[in-house]
């Protein structure tokens, strides 16, 4: 009985030892999963310099410990409402697409915290916004648009590198005016589109008025050339005209029922026609 006792004390020690190895040794280890890094927080150094890829890890346990940090890109949108040059009130929304930069991991994470893009984004994005618009008059923010977003990107990649932040893209996706520019520019559009059509009408009378000289010119022409070959031909031209005529009318009469024709050789070119007779 004391044998068995004895050997189930032995077995319990060796599970409790078991437990608290395997309890140590899980947490002696780390996993970082893929598309996050590790920064190590260390208490007696405190942050590690190097942040770990992905993968398993050892650490001391108690002493050390592992912050994730999400390395892929993540959307966010930065809208703001600012003057123009010419004091038009602007509203435009950014679109960014950010990640931290992983080599300084353990910078972010000492300044920043695990927050850092709810920290830094959208006070760098306003601040961007603000001062590019104010460079521009809202007619030119709207034909120089390709301009003003790329400036606006450039100027935000120089300030988010400043806090360890990689902008993969930046892009204005909505840009709105106040009521009365929007006004003064429909306004301006019908001016442009009445003037376009007052100028049509004034070219299509002015080729109409051209088409009429034309005709006119034509028509003189036409007129000289066949007083011009009256005199020509004289007599000869009026003799042609008749014989023209003549076949005309023996045309006309050819057609016609109550017409008879007798040979030229009778020497008769009468026809008798029956009369009636008196009552």
């Amino acid at each position: 009985m004391n044998f068995f006792n004895g050997l189930s004390q032995n077995a319990t020690r060796l599970l409790i030892g078991a437990a608290v190895g395997t309890a140590v040794v899980q947490s002696a280890i780390y996993d970082v999963p893929g598309g996050y890094r590790a920064v190590l927080f260390d208490r007696f150094s405190g942050v590690k310099p190097t942040a770990s890829g992905e993968g398993t890890h050892f650490l001391i346990p108690w002493l050390q410990r592992s912050i994730l940090y999400d390395v892929r890109i993540k959307p966010r949108n930065i809208s703001t409402t600012t003057g123009s040059k010419d004091m038009q009130m602007v509203s435009l929304t950014l679109r960014v697409m950010s990640r931290p930069d992983m080599n300084q991991l353990p910078k972010i994470y000492q300044n920043l915290g695990l927050d850092y893009d709810e920290r830094v984004l959208p006070s760098i994005g306003n601040e961007v916004l603000k001062a590019t618009v104010a460079q521009f008059d809202a007619s030119e923010l709207i034909t120089n648009r390709e301009i003003v977003s790329a400036r606006i990107r450039d100027d935000l990649l120089n300030r988010a590198r400043e806090f360890g932040i990689m902008l993969e893209d930046v892009s204005i996706t909505h840009m709105t005016f106040g009521p009365e520019f929007t006004r003064a520019v429909e306004q301006k559009q019908i001016a442009q589109q009445d003037a376009e059509r007052a100028k049509f009408v004034v070219e299509k009378a002015e080729q109409e008025r051209q088409a009429a000289v034309i005709r006119a010119e034509g028509e003189a022409e036409a007129a000289a050339t066949i007083s011009r070959a009256l005199n020509k031909a004289g007599d000869a031209f009026v003799a042609f005209k008749k014989i023209e005529s003549s076949r005309e009318i023996a045309a006309s009469l050819s057609g016609s029922r109550n017409v008879s024709y007798v040979p030229a050789s009778s020497g008769n070119l009468l026809i008798q026609v029956p009369t009636t007779p008196q009552a």
